[in-house]
């Protein structure tokens, strides 16, 4: 079972990926900021993050710079779930090393299908 960690200051959304990802079989921790995003990482060891932008204490943007700047988390894939939705984000998002660049609100079925994808390919 996967551990995934779901990044989102956003309570109601936290919860709505939480029962969606674990009714899917998946193990979910959480944060509601960059700041605590980055201890969890250290202490629960995700294989694989959602990530949100626009959060207090540390953005997403941060999160995601500071993730793949360190040897040790580089290779765990980062989904980012954003309604900041422009091109010139999702230019950024990859640009930073995100896996994929997903638009809220989005199909709780397709957002499975990608994390399968990205675990499947992270394992090989």
């Amino acid at each position: 079972m996967a551990k995934i960690l779901v990044v989102d200051d956003e309570e109601n959304i936290v919860m709505i990926l939480k029962d969606s990802l674990e009714f899917s079989g998946f193990q979910v921790v959480t944060a509601s900021n960059g700041v605590e995003a980055l201890d969890v990482v250290v202490k629960e060891h995700p294989e694989l993050m959602i990530l949100d932008i626009g959060m207090p204490r540390m953005d997403g943007w941060e999160v995601c710079r500071r993730m793949k700047g360190n040897e040790k988390t580089k290779s765990i894939p980062i989904i980012i779930l954003t309604a900041y939705a422009q091109s010139v984000d999702r230019k950024k998002g990859m640009e930073l090393g995100a896996s994929r660049f997903i638009a809220k609100p989005c199909d709780p079925v397709f957002l499975i299908e990608e994390i399968n994808s990205l675990l499947a390919a992270n394992k090989q």
